[in-house]
């Protein structure tokens, strides 16, 4: 066994800093190929601290721009229109790309699919809560409402 010092978080053996010792194998064919790990040397140490302090330099740049991004967001209501079976129930349900498509619409900010939480299944005509993820731990709460579809009402 080798005793090496992770510079990035690797799944299942440790955090980025960790001490660890693994197969000399491992640490040489993957670890040290990957710039995972390194080996535990002062060097090694002065680095990671370098890479550590560029990462929380980076991650107050995304919280940041995440806190900016909310505060244009703050507020949202989105509202789309779908086909419904009797007036209440959906002809199908509402996707995460209909209510991006409402929030670009409303606010002209493109979204990512994963950052939308969302309720399980939006099956019916209703107002349901939802929040948008914007990382770094910054959470918009915002209302979906879903109508009758406009062609709908015309022929009831």
């Amino acid at each position: 066994m080798v005793e090496v010092m992770l510079m990035a978080d690797v799944k299942k053996l440790g955090k980025a800093g960790a001490i660890v010792k693994v197969a000399p194998g491992y640490a040489r064919n993957y670890l040290f190929t990957q710039e995972l790990a390194a080996p535990v040397t002062e060097a090694a140490k002065r680095r990671l601290a370098k890479l550590e302090a560029a990462r929380a330099k980076e991650r107050a740049e995304r919280k940041a721009a995440a806190e900016e991004l909310a505060k244009k967001m703050a507020g949202l209501n989105v509202t789309v229109s779908a086909r419904t079976v009797d007036g209440k129930r959906l002809y199908g349900s509402v996707s995460a790309s209909d209510i991006l498509g409402a929030v670009i619409a409303d606010r002209g900010v493109q979204l990512e699919r994963s950052q939308l939480d969302l309720p399980d299944q939006l099956k019916e005509v209703g107002e349901y809560n939802a929040k948008l993820d914007l990382g770094e731990g910054v959470f918009v709460p915002f209302k979906v409402k879903i109508d009758r579809d406009a062609e709908e009402l015309e022929q009831a």
